[in-house]
């Protein structure tokens, strides 16, 4: 979290605010997400964004796994009401809070969200496509269900199958995009059925000596994706009320496509396509409500 506001920029002056320059700090796509949402609702979804970005680099921010458990702690015992200490000192708690109280979201949703973020913390394998879909069903799908659920709670539950294979198609990119970062750790979120078919394992993946099957499996990674991607959209049109909640998956097919196209090259570049690609492709994604 932003401890104050950059040099030459107005300090934020509310908890919304906070949470929307803290996405501007740490997720830039849901950050201009944010910015096309309908206002009414702008506050909701930067709540719930500014949350996941809290999540999502509590290894970033932490030395131990068994430091970044407790952080992690903080939050399920924040949604759970047994909080330590003023919640109102927290701007993005208590945002979070405040959405969860006037939409009535789901806590067990959010507090398995904090659950799931325990896999990032160490080193262990992603066994299976199944294990690969049940982590994005915990996180990315369920981060665009409890969006949708803030933008339209009716239309939310006849969307839950585009959401689900939506966001495991996110996930798969978002993994791509971090492959460089990832790899440099020891970690390995390509599922490990995935690299044993083209004959590697985590060790050979991670050391890259074998050029052709890194590649191979990268591609087959992405393929994966783009099968979800594809998926979601034979599920049926996002309703009108939701497309906010897709906005963040604009690119996610750009991203695919090229991973597939470049292969073992994502494990060393910068693959994220420029940032008035992004605000287009969500721009279209608002007119035309098609992924």
């Amino acid at each position: 979290m932003a401890s104050g506001a950059p040099e030459g920029r107005a300090k934020p002056s509310s908890n919304a605010d906070i949470c929307l320059e803290t996405l501007r700090l740490t997720d830039s796509d849901r950050y201009l997400a944010c910015l096309l949402t309908p206002p009414a609702h702008r506050a909701e979804l930067a709540a719930l964004y500014a949350y996941n970005a809290e999540l999502s680099r509590v290894r970033d921010v932490t030395r131990e796994a068994m430091t970044g458990e407790v952080r992690l702690q903080y939050w399920r015992d924040l949604l759970e009401g047994q909080a330590h200490g003023e919640t109102n000192a927290n701007p993005i708690a208590a945002e979070l809070l405040r959405t969860v109280a006037e939409r009535k979201l789901p806590v067990d949703a959010l507090v398995r969200m904090a659950d799931a973020r325990i896999f990032d913390l160490y080193d262990d394998p992603m066994e299976s496509t199944a294990m690969f879909e049940g982590y994005a069903g915990e996180t990315a799908s369920g981060l665009i269900q409890l969006a949708s659920l803030a933008l339209d709670a009716g239309a939310a539950a006849d969307a839950s199958e585009i959401a689900g294979h939506a966001g495991v198609a996110q996930l798969v990119a978002g993994c791509l995009l971090l492959l460089p970062l990832h790899m440099q750790r020891g970690q390995v979120y390509l599922p490990q059925e995935i690299l044993t078919a083209v004959a590697l394992d985590r060790d050979t993946f991670l050391q890259r000596t074998d050029p052709a099957r890194l590649s191979a499996a990268i591609e087959a990674f992405a393929g994966y994706g783009l099968d979800h991607l594809q998926k979601a959209r034979r599920a049926g049109r996002i309703p009108k009320s939701l497309v906010a909640a897709y906005l963040p998956l604009a690119s996610t097919e750009r991203i695919l496509t090229r991973a597939r196209r470049i292969g073992g090259d994502m494990a060393q570049r910068d693959a994220r396509p420029a940032q008035w690609r992004r605000q287009m492709s969500m721009l279209r994604l608002l007119v035309t409500g098609r992924l």
